[in-house]
């Protein structure tokens, strides 16, 4: 890709050309600039990069658990919202079952994101330099490289984020307000898909109170929009309360268990490493731009939603990359601010001089957030970079990051467990059940066992748990991911059939023992609770 920067005049005493924005009163009405050709460039870039190696190493865990649980299509789940699984449903049955197909959706995303920051810069006065560095920033994000990369819950969550943002702004830049149905629309399914959704909209909520924004609140058409997105919302709230809020009892049993959590220090510190440290500035900048800047203070309510969400993560000790959606609204701020405050001082040659170190950091990043190398290559170039530093569970690592070893290792389980199940009686095979600990394990027996001639699996983690054994009897198990020990406190006669330790698996998935149940201590039905765990 090419971009034509275009000098400033070299006349001398010339002044340069002014922002169009650059001396408006912030409640003054001012054209939108045009939308750059560039920013659909770069998303396609962006798309192109996500379809050319979307492909590597294998499934990760949570992508055959959504496939599980497309399967099983409800208005709730124990762990996540009904979103994910009714894509991942609607994937299988148009795309096939393919790695690829299953996360064409995610690449997708990629484009989506790539626009949205061109859009947003656009529509805070960005023209062409201000366009080519939001999308610029965004598509070689480590952390956007790696959502868009697999299926799963957090590719889809920025564009919820972010086009509601993009909704909020276009209004008070003298949209229409019927557009706030547009945004109950978004934001309803924005819940949909991860109720993370929640904090991004009160985020947005306070950040309008805190601003002359605040006027909002004062017309109909905002509370049409939340009652959009309240509707949208009930079912999945009314599974919740009908379950007995499962998912705040797994959020209980996880934050500061197997959630890793650092300090606010840290916490801020390694949100740099996911958005690239070379590009930290811009983001930066962009916060400045929206509080302090006589041009961005007009939009401040995307510095203080920001700041409200970046409160909210570090009093709830969540995951590192929870804020995560946000930094494109900050890009697109930041890379405004370059360009009305830096480059009519410095000339726009400043744009590429930006540009050049942050495609240079990505290159180097890449292999670290998407499978680009062989898999052997990448266990040495992870150690070399020292990556397992940053992690979001308290779990064993392997040879690999947890988001390259739980791609690997779920075919061979399904595999072994086959050749288990198989070699039993045609009497027993009719009433084996295969129990599995988690739901990764369980996943890959729905996901890969029909080819192999399995039934389904069972599991007492997480979902699968909710659904319960499913009328086995127990009397014949076939068992994977527990200790002996274990299953004794269930069976009277368990014994091992065989072991695997599938290469680059990560450690808890290594050196498996696959064992056969009989005799059981009660029921299959009663023995569930003692089965049922939330991690």
């Amino acid at each position: 890709m090419s971009v034509t920067i275009q000098q400033p005049p070299s006349t001398p005493g010339s002044a340069p050309e002014p922002h169009p924005r650059a001396e408006q009163s912030f409640s003054a009405i001012v054209p939108v600039p045009p939308l750059s050709n560039t920013v659909y460039v770069v998303a396609a870039i962006a798309l192109a990069l996500h379809l050319a190696f979307n492909g590597g190493y294998g499934f990760f865990r949570d992508e055959l658990y959504y496939a599980a649980c497309g399967q099983r299509l409800a208005w709730g789940y124990v762990d996540h919202a009904p979103l994910a699984p009714l894509l991942a449903r609607l994937t299988r049955l148009l795309l096939g079952d393919s790695l690829r197909a299953l996360r064409f959706l995610p690449a997708l995303s990629s484009f989506a994101k790539v626009f949205l920051a061109g859009w947003m810069a656009r529509e805070m006065g960005g023209r062409n330099e201000a366009q080519f560095l939001s999308v610029l920033a965004v598509m070689l994000a480590p952390i956007y490289l790696t959502f868009d990369n697999f299926f799963s819950m957090n590719a889809f969550e920025p564009v919820f984020w972010m086009a509601s943002a993009a909704i909020v702004l276009r209004i008070l830049n003298g949209g229409d307000q019927r557009l706030w149905l547009l945004f109950g629309v978004v934001a309803g399914f924005g819940l949909q898909n991860k109720h993370s959704m929640l904090f991004f909209g009160s985020g947005l909520a306070v950040g309008l109170l805190l601003t002359p924004a605040r006027r909002e609140f004062t017309r109909i058409w905002i509370w049409l929009g939340a009652a959009i997105a309240f509707l949208i919302f009930l079912p999945n709230l009314l599974w919740e309360i009908h379950n007995g809020w499962p998912t705040i009892a797994l959020l209980h049993a996880v934050i500061g268990k197997k959630y890793s959590t650092v300090g606010p220090i840290e916490f801020v510190l390694q949100q740099t490493l996911l958005t690239d440290p070379l590009a930290a500035p811009i983001w930066l900048a962009g916060i400045w731009f929206l509080l302090r800047d006589r041009v961005g203070r007009k939009y401040a309510f995307l510095a203080w939603s920001y700041l409200t969400v970046l409160a909210e993560m570090l009093y709830l000790h969540g995951k590192i990359y929870y804020l995560a959606p946000a930094y494109i609204m900050l890009f697109a701020a930041g890379a405004v601010w370059i360009e009305l405050r830096l480059l009519p001082r410095t000339g726009r040659w400043l744009a590429l001089a930006i540009a050049t170190p942050l495609v240079i950091a990505s290159a180097i990043a890449l292999p670290l957030a998407m499978p680009v190398l062989p898999v052997d290559v990448a266990v040495k170039y992870c150690r070399f970079w020292d990556v397992q530093d940053v992690h979001v569970e308290n779990i064993p690592l392997g040879d690999l990051p947890q988001l390259f070893g739980d791609m690997h290792g779920w075919p061979e389980q399904a595999a072994a467990v086959a050749s288990v199940y198989h070699a039993l009686t045609a009497s027993d095979q009719a009433q084996a059940a295969i129990l599995a600990k988690n739901y990764g394990e369980a996943s890959a027996i729905d996901y890969f066992g029909p080819k192999l001639g399995l039934p389904s699996g069972i599991s007492g983690h997480n979902q699968y748990g909710f659904w319960g054994p499913r009328g086995y009897s127990g009397n014949v198990v076939i068992a994977i991911g527990f200790t002996e020990s274990y299953l004794n406190q269930s069976f009277s006669d368990v014994r091992a059939a065989t072991t695997i330790s599938p290469v680059h698996a990560m450690p808890e998935e290594s050196n498996l023992t696959i064992y056969i149940c009989r005799q059981p201590k009660a029921p299959l039905q009663q023995l569930w609770p003692k089965l049922v765990w939330l991690d």
